[in-house]
């Protein structure tokens, strides 16, 4: 485990310029015994990030990195809700800021490093302008690069927006709000290693040149990182040397390469991987089997133990070796001939097949199948008291648009417990969510909350991408007027030295064996969210223009399966929506009334709205300039709720003629009740043709009576005619 040596004690810093305002990092005063800190200052928002290692597990064939993201409420100046007033697990925003470092950094480690790493990103303050994301991505690269942990950075992070039409880096909250266009960037000085953003179908030359733009702004922030590291003066710990294991790779090679090169042209996954397997295990029992057999000396414990060591490296080493070389098959056979595991070239989609309607009471439901990886998806629509509220660490906000991707072990033939959403699905609904909210009405348009759920039934390729599509296709079958359809895929790389080939609609294992997952969702016109992993040390600019070029050709083919498969249950030409919302959905209506009119509606303590809707089973919502919507089950319920409303909350209208009551009588005329809450007078003058000279001579309280609206003055005050309504009646021509 390494400690803290004694520079700690000597605090030393940094300053770097981020989108035109310093950021500071300083090392040596905070979390001494880390093995690296860095505390970064932007504006007022602090960050604390630690890196920390520990002596590797017994047998670990992968590297355990660990990333958290952690918003302390007293950062803001905030007391946590809930009974118990501390944090608890981590919100949806930690979670996926925990996911881009993760990303950022997980290919940077040498070579053979296995220790147990953990990265730990707190934040310390926000001032509500600058997000804490950018500076934990420095601290985290920072305290990685003055550590000993043999990590093979810098790398730097931005934030880009594109505001007005221009570009700005890691612009402020309110900036944001402007903006069409946002990415989270990180990059070494050779390349970008992660991209994750939004945009409003933007084309693929201003991605690629936003991409470039914060590459260049991200490079600035590397050479201060090195600085620092030269004042700390920590030498990077040894990374030792891997075994020889030319001799046993060459053995193996002899024994598995042609099962293997047969088994990974098996188009069918479970067929594949059964085969592999059987390859596999055959070796590892041989090569176990013939150890076991060797003479050895058994006279003490610690030789049991040894031996028991020996064998467990011994069948490591083996696995490790044949799944080198079953990379190796894969790529090869791409590389020289064009052809993939499941023998289409590099640009070929797998077959799509779209189903509407799967399930009767879902508001909306499709079923995407792309190959073998399918998603059912369902959207539901509901009130503006369905929104979710987010309590985040500087404000608070209600969310009208929640996207939930979940991921069921049997959809891969796994047996394992469900426990909620884990990092993976927080991170593939997110992206998601991020592609289908480009391209979503107006809420004045469409005001329901929307909740799409989708459940990933089988996997093998980009689950998060036909989660895209089924979205799409789940929310035009709800009767949702999307601004255009979205379609995801996602791009493959495989790159040797000067050989590259850019797979479009990757399967799990051209992920799993590939150098980059590029998932690109978009419409016909413009993208509308990226995300980018790459596990080579650099892409060239011109591999990532072709891979965008590919990915919307891909995306225009998927788009046109899916207005094929779903014309005849959409009706019509082009791929778009129901016209309306299913019968079986909330029934939804907007109205406006004037604010001051908003008490008569809600009632002392709020009587008269609950009398509505326990009247009505209806939900009315209310804001504060006078708009009103309301849903209920059925339009029946819907227009009694609505005629309540508008009988509460009618104005007079200047010609009109209503059946009143006398309230009051006067001298001079008589106030007449024309509907709830409205009163009207009528003059003594215009109470009948003649000279009247008692108002009770034609008048008296309680009695209904004919009135006509003839003015409304300034103030409001409503002037009737008894003498104009009776004119009119007798003007009306009689029934025959």
């Amino acid at each position: 485990m390494s400690s803290g040596p004694s520079y700690w004690f000597e605090p030393k810093s940094v300053t770097l310029q981020v989108g035109g305002r310093p950021l500071h990092v300083e090392t040596g005063r905070l979390a001494k015994q880390a093995a690296g800190a860095a505390v970064v200052t932007y504006g007022e928002t602090v960050v604390l990030v630690t890196a920390v290692s520990a002596k590797p597990r017994e047998g670990i064939d992968f590297f355990p990195l660990t990333v958290d993201f952690v918003e302390k409420t007293s950062a803001a100046g905030k007391i946590p809700g809930g009974f118990f007033k501390r944090e608890g697990r981590l919100s949806d925003r930690e979670v996926l800021v925990s996911r881009f470092i993760d990303r950022s950094i997980r290919p940077l480690f040498a070579d053979g490093y296995r220790d147990e790493t953990q990265i730990t990103a707190t934040v310390l303050s926000a001032d509500g302008k600058n997000h804490p994301d950018i500076p934990a991505f420095i601290g985290a690269s920072t305290a990685l690069t003055i550590s000993d942990i043999p990590f093979l950075g810098p790398i730097g992070a931005v934030r880009v927006a594109r505001i007005g039409g221009q570009l700005v880096v890691c612009p402020t909250r309110d900036q944001l709000d402007g903006s069409d266009m946002e990415l989270v960037v990180a990059g070494s000085r050779a390349a970008l290693v992660m991209v994750e953003g939004g945009m409003k179908q933007v084309v693929e030359a201003e991605l690629l040149e936003a991409l470039r733009f914060a590459h260049r702004e991200l490079s600035q922030q590397l050479d201060p990182q090195e600085e620092l590291a030269r004042l700390v003066g920590t030498t990077k710990r040894e990374v030792p040397a891997p075994p020889d294991t030319s001799a046993l790779a060459s053995r193996i090679r002899g024994m598995a390469e042609a099962q293997l090169r047969e088994a990974t042209q098996i188009k069918e996954k479970k067929a594949r991987y059964a085969a592999i397997a059987t390859a596999e295990s055959t070796v590892v029992e041989t090569i176990a089997g013939e150890f076991k057999r060797a003479p050895a000396s058994f006279d003490s414990l610690e030789a049991v133990e040894n031996r028991r060591s020996e064998l467990s490296k011994l069948v490591s080493q083996t696995k490790t070796i044949l799944h080198d070389l079953r990379s190796e098959v894969m790529r090869e056979r791409i590389l020289t001939d064009g052809i993939r595991i499941d023998g289409r070239s590099t640009t070929d989609i797998r077959p799509i097949a779209c189903e509407l309607r799967v399930v009767p009471r879902a508001h909306g439901v499709a079923v995407f199948t792309r190959g073998e990886t399918q998603a059912l998806v369902s959207t539901t629509l509901g009130s503006a008291d369905d929104k979710q509220t987010i309590d985040a660490l500087t404000e608070r906000y209600e969310k009208g648009f929640m996207l939930h991707y979940n991921f069921p072990p049997f959809s891969v033939g796994e047996a394992r417990p469900l426990r909620g959403p884990g990092r993976r699905e927080v991170g593939h609904g997110a992206l998601a969510e991020k592609a289908i909210a480009a391209v979503l009405p107006k809420e004045e348009d469409f005001p329901y909350t929307l909740r799409v759920v989708a459940e990933t039934l089988e996997s093998n390729g980009s689950s998060s991408m036909a989660t895209v599509c089924g979205a799409t296709l789940s929310l035009m079958d709800a009767g949702v007027p999307l601004v255009a359809p979205v379609a995801g895929i996602a791009m493959g790389l495989i790159e040797e030295g000067s050989r590259v080939a850019i797979l479009s609609d990757i399967l799990g294992d051209e992920d799993h064996l590939g150098d980059m997952d590029f998932k690109v969702a978009g419409t016909r016109d413009g993208v509308t969210a990226v995300q980018m992993d790459i596990k080579v040390r650099s892409v060239d600019w011109s591999v990532m223009e072709r891979a965008l070029e590919q990915a919307r050709q891909g995306r225009l083919h998927i788009l046109d399966r899916m207005e094929a498969e779903t014309q005849a249950d959409l009706g019509g030409v082009g791929l778009k929506g129901r016209a309306e919302v299913p019968s079986h959905a909330p029934r939804m209506s907007g109205l406006w009334i004037k604010p001051d009119r908003i008490r008569d509606v809600i009632g002392p303590g709020g009587r008269v709205i609950r009398a509505i809707q326990e009247a009505t089973g209806a939900k009315i919502d209310i804001e504060d300039n006078g708009q009103v919507r309301v849903f209920a089950p059925n339009a029946d319920q819907l227009d009694r709720a609505r005629a309540m409303i508008e009988e509460l909350t009618q104005e007079a209208e200047i010609g009109r003629v209503y059946l009143g009551k006398v309230k009051r009588i006067t001298d001079f005329g008589a106030f007449v009740e024309i509907f709830p809450g409205t009163d009207g007078m009528i003059h003594i003058s215009h109470l009948a043709d003649g000279r009247v000279e008692k108002v009770t001579d034609v008048l008296a309280e309680g009695d209904e009576v004919l009135a006509k609206c003839i003015d409304i003055d300034p103030s409001g005050r409503i002037r009737l005619s008894r003498k104009e309504a009776l004119a009119d009646l007798a003007a009306q021509p009689s029934p025959e």
